[in-house]
C-alpha cells in the first residue's frame, strides 16, 4: 500500500483521502464520547477518512467509541478503519489463537463485520511470522480483514516477513506505521525507509508532531503538561530541538501558517509516507491539522528543515 495504491482496500478511497489520519490513542482516555465524537464528526467534514487505533488503547474504549460513532453516524461505507492487535491482555501476542481471538473482539467493539487494515502491534519474535501470517490470511479469506500492515517493526523483520509469505502463499505486509518526525528521523531513514522501498509499501508516519512539541507550545519543562501523553515531548527540549523549531518559524512565517501545519507538511514530502497519523482532542485541533493538507513545502523551506533536524 503506497500513497497511490488502495486497489487492495474493501473501501477503495481515493489515494487523496490518505493524506491525514486521525489517531485513536487518546480517545477513551484524555478524551471522553462528547469529545471524540466531536473530533470525529469535524474530521469527516473536513474531508478525513481514514482512523486509526488500536485494540489496547484505553484497554479497548477507543474502539469502541470509534464504533458507536460510525454506527450512529452511518458512516462505515464511508470510512477506513485500521486498528492493530497483540497488545491487549485479554489476546496478548502473535499466536494463531490471540490473533483469531483479538480480530473478534476487534470487530465486536467497532460494531463492524471488517476491519479495513490491521496491524500486527509491534514484532514478537517468540511466535514464528509463519503461524501470525498463517492466522492472518485465514481472516482476509473470511472477509473480517481487508489487508495487514505492521506497526513498529524493524525493516530487517519486513523484509524476512516478505520472504515467508512468498514462499508460503501467505499475506504481506501491504504498509507500516512507525512514529516519523522532524524530531525522529534515524530510525525511519535509517532502517526502515531502506526496506519498504524494497518492498514498494508505504508509511503511516505516528507521532508526526513529537507528542506535541513541533506545534511550538513547550518551550521549557515548565510548558509540558503534567500527563504521561506529554511526557515524551519533554525529551526535544534542548539546542537539537530549539534548532528545529526555529527552522519551522520561518518557514511558517513564509507559508502563513502554523508550525505544526508545516511539519505535518514536511513529513507527508518524504518518501513512501501515506500519511500523518495525528491526535486532535478538539474540533479546533482538528481544523488546524487538516489546514496542513493545502501545504506544499518549497524546496529551500524542505532543505531548510531537513538541515535543521540532521
Amino acid at each position: 500500500m503506497t500513497p497511490n495504491d488502495d486497489a487492495s482496500t474493501s473501501t477503495a478511497l481515493p489515494p487523496a483521502r490518505f493524506r491525514l489520519a486521525i489517531d485513536g490513542s487518546i480517545f477513551g482516555w484524555a478524551s471522553g464520547v462528547e469529545a471524540t465524537a466531536a473530533v470525529l464528526d469535524a474530521f469527516y467534514d473536513a474531508g478525513g477518512r481514514l482512523i486509526s487505533t488500536a485494540d489496547h488503547y484505553a484497554g479497548g474504549r477507543s474502539e469502541v467509541m470509534i464504533g458507536n460513532w460510525v454506527r450512529t453516524r452511518k458512516r462505515r461505507s464511508q470510512v477506513f478503519l485500521a486498528t492493530k492487535i497483540g497488545r491487549h491482555p485479554d489476546a496478548p501476542g502473535l499466536s494463531a489463537h490471540s490473533i483469531a481471538a483479538a480480530a473478534d473482539a476487534c470487530l465486536e467493539r467497532l460494531q463492524t463485520d471488517h476491519i479495513d487494515l490491521l496491524s500486527f502491534d509491534g514484532d514478537h519474535p517468540q511466535t514464528p511470522l509463519e503461524e501470525s501470517l498463517a492466522a492472518a490470511k485465514a481472516l482476509i479469506d473470511s472477509g473480517k480483514v481487508g489487508a495487514l500492515s505492521a506497526s513498529s517493526y524493524s525493516g530487517a523483520r519486513l523484509l524476512q516477513a516478505k520472504q515467508a509469505a512468498d514462499e508460503l502463499g501467505l499475506p504481506r505486509f501491504r504498509a507500516v506505521f512507525s512514529p516519523y518526525s522532524l524530531m525522529t528521523r534515524r530510525p525511519v531513514e535509517n532502517d526502515l525507509l531502506p526496506a519498504v522501498s524494497t518492498l514498494g509499501i508505504g508509511i503511516f508516519a505516528r507521532l508526526p508532531l513529537a507528542n506535541g512539541f513541533l506545534t511550538g507550545a513547550y518551550r521549557s519543562q515548565n510548558d509540558v503538561p503534567e500527563s504521561v501523553m506529554f511526557v515524551d515531548a519533554a525529551q526535544h527540549l534542548g539546542r537539537a530541538g530549539f534548532r528545529v523549531l526555529k527552522a519551522l518559524e520561518l518557514v511558517a512565517s513564509e507559508q502563513g501558517a502554523s508550525l505544526g501545519a508545516c511539519a505535518l507538511a514536511w513529513v507527508r514530502s518524504r518518501p513512501n509516507v501515506i500519511a500523518p497519523v495525528v491526535r486532535a482532542a478538539s474540533a479546533d485541533q482538528v481544523a488546524e491539522l487538516v489546514a496542513s493538507v493545502d501545504i506544499v513545502l518549497q524546496p529551500h523551506q524542505l532543505a531548510a528543515l531537513d538541515r535543521a533536524s540532521e
